[in-house]
Order: structure tokens, then C-alpha cells, then sequence
């Protein structure tokens, strides 16, 4: 029916929870994560307590086997569950209950678990633990949750087949504001290719990450941020790109920006044409971003215009942005 993965990244102290089942929306249902406290995985006939209650015990300090104990006993249909809990220590817990359809059952380590029902065969456990043992394969924590999703889903996976996926990253400690707690949070709620399209989003989301970062510096209001912050934003940018695809006129339009702010101004507008060629509509966004104060009046003119024509009329003044 489902099978999922809990891992703590030994070097980061990152906590992490995926998952894919045969059943719409898993992602909805199955994984609950906390920064600095831990992650749940509660399926088969899942119970939304065990991720809510289980949290709220292993942030009063609760070991993940004593929480899941503790649940265990006042459910009243425990036969019915699988649950998986990993603290913010790296202890980890499993529960198989004895209705749980086979094949079914788990594998533990140092800092990690992996739990299934209803799989191909047992091999399919066997797999995931391979596959999760191996951090040297697999080093960044996203990746090891999906390379186990992988190795589930070659080694038969669900029986009944696959249709949806979901992973939930959280920090290993809480972050003051304006820090972001949740690192990776993506669901495929419906798909032929759950963990495929799961794949795909991660690497959507890297890419976002690396333009949010070029965007963080523009909007910082810093204007005198050093040549190589801008190459580096630049770059990362460009990596963006790659993963988006040329025809997203995000890319092109942060990339404007910051080529424009780093005095490459011939460039800067060949980047704001490719962004109006990709969407017309954005045509003007130059002065929607004069106006929120992001870009100079001059500098919103040698975007939108030949910065040959800009420079004769208003000097050199874009270059301060």
C-alpha cells in the first residue's frame, strides 16, 4: 500500500520523511516533520495523531520509542497501524501492526528507518536500507530520501503500482525568523510516475533555491554589493536556468537585473527582450519595478530600451544600480 523513508543527516543533523503509495494525495496524509524535534511517518490505516501527538512529545524531549510506545497504548486499534518516528537525536522507531497487509515490516539504523506494507516483497525493505546505508552515494539528505524511494520502486515497490509521492525537509534546529524551518516540501498528489515527477520537482526546487538567492540580493536594497556577490548571484542564476528551462521569463527577468546593477547594460536588455518575448504581458516591468523602488527610473529605461540610446540621455547613472 505505502512505503516510506525517515533519515537524520549525521552531518547537518537535517531531518527528513518521503513516501509513495497507490493512493491519491499520500503526501497529505503520511509525513509530518518539525525543525529540531523530529519526523513521523503514520500509514496503512493512518492516524493523524501519531504525527500531531508524536511531535508534540519528542519536543518535550520524549525519545522516539517511548513517544511511539506510548501512542501504541491508547490506541485502540494499534493492530491497524504503521507508524515510524525519528527524533532529533537520530533515534528511530517502527510499528508494524499485525493486520498490516504483507509484505510489510522495516528496517532501522544509525539515524534512519524504512517501513512498508503491501510491497512487491520483502526485497523491496532490503532495498531501501541498501540504498539508504549507502550516504556516500547519495550525500545531500533530498537525495538519499529519493534514492530510496527509487531503490523501492526498482525493486518491485507497491504492489498495486504508484500514484502519488511526497517529501517534507525540515532543520535539524530551530532558525530564528526570517530563516526558513522547512527546507524541501514537495507532493506529486496524482501520476503515473510519482517518484519520477517527485525527481523532477527536486530539481525545480534546487534551482528556485539558487534563484531565490539572486533575488534575495536584489531586493536586500544593498547597492553597493561587491562585484563578485553579483557574479556569484549571476551564476547562480545561470544554474537556474538550466533546470527551468529558457523559456521561463523569471530567469531572464532577474538576470536583467542583476546585469544591470553590475553596469552590463547591453546585456541587461538582451535579457529583458527575452523575458517579453517569452510573456509580452511583462513588457512593462520595468516600471513595475521603478515603482516598488527595486530599479532606478534610469535603470528601468535601459532595461526596456537600448542602453546605447539611455546612456545618451540620462549619462551613466544606471550604473549605480
Amino acid at each position: 500500500m505505502t512505503y516510506s523513508v525517515l533519515i537524520r543527516d549525521p552531518v547537518t543533523g537535517d531531518l527528513g520523511v518521503a513516501v509513495q503509495s497507490h493512493f491519491f494525495a499520500v503526501g497529505a496524509v503520511v509525513p509530518w516533520a518539525e525543525a529540531g524535534v523530529g519526523a513521523v511517518a503514520t500509514q496503512f490505516v493512518p492516524d493523524p495523531r501519531y504525527g500531531a501527538r508524536g511531535l508534540d512529545a519528542m519536543r518535550a524531549g520524549t525519545s522516539a520509542a517511548d513517544t511511539l510506545q506510548a501512542l501504541l497504548a491508547v490506541d485502540s486499534r494499534p493492530q491497524w497501524r504503521q507508524i515510524a518516528m525519528l527524533d532529533a537525536r537520530g533515534n528511530v522507531a517502527v510499528h508494524s501492526g499485525a493486520r498490516c497487509i504483507p509484505a510489510a515490516g522495516g528496517r532501522t539504523g544509525d539515524g534512519w528507518s524504512v517501513q512498508g506494507n503491501l510491497l512487491d516483497s520483502e526485497h523491496v525493505l532490503d532495498a531501501m536500507a541498501a540504498t539508504v546505508a549507502d550516504s556516500a552515494a547519495n550525500p545531500a539528505l533530498p537525495h538519499r530520501l529519493l534514492a530510496a524511494l527509487q531503490a523501492a520502486e526498482d525493486g518491485g515497490g507497491d504492489v498495486r503500482g504508484s500514484q502519488s509521492a511526497a517529501m517534507l525537509v525540515v532543520s535539524g534546529a530551530r532558525r530564528p525568523p526570517p530563516d526558513n524551518e522547512v527546507l524541501v516540501n514537495l507532493r506529486v498528489d496524482d501520476s503515473h510516475n510519482p517518484v519520477g515527477e517527485l525527481d523532477r520537482l527536486l530539481g525545480v526546487h534546487e534551482a528556485t533555491t539558487k534563484l531565490g538567492a539572486a533575488v534575495g540580493l536584489i531586493v536586500s536594497g544593498d547597492q553597493n554589493a561587491s562585484a563578485a556577490l553579483l557574479d556569484d548571484a549571476l551564476a547562480d542564476a545561470h544554474q537556474s536556468a538550466s533546470a527551468l528551462g529558457p523559456d521561463n521569463p523569471e530567469i531572464h527577468l532577474w538576470r536583467a537585473v542583476l546585469l544591470a546593477r553590475g553596469g552590463r547594460l547591453d546585456e541587461a536588455h538582451a535579457e529583458f527582450r527575452a523575458m517579453v518575448n517569452c510573456r509580452p504581458q511583462l513588457h512593462d516591468m520595468g516600471a513595475r519595478l521603478a515603482a516598488a523602488g527595486i530599479v532606478s527610473e534610469a535603470t528601468a529605461r535601459a532595461l526596456a530600451h537600448s542602453p546605447k540610446v539611455t546612456r545618451r540621455v540620462v549619462g551613466d547613472s544606471t550604473s549605480r544600480y
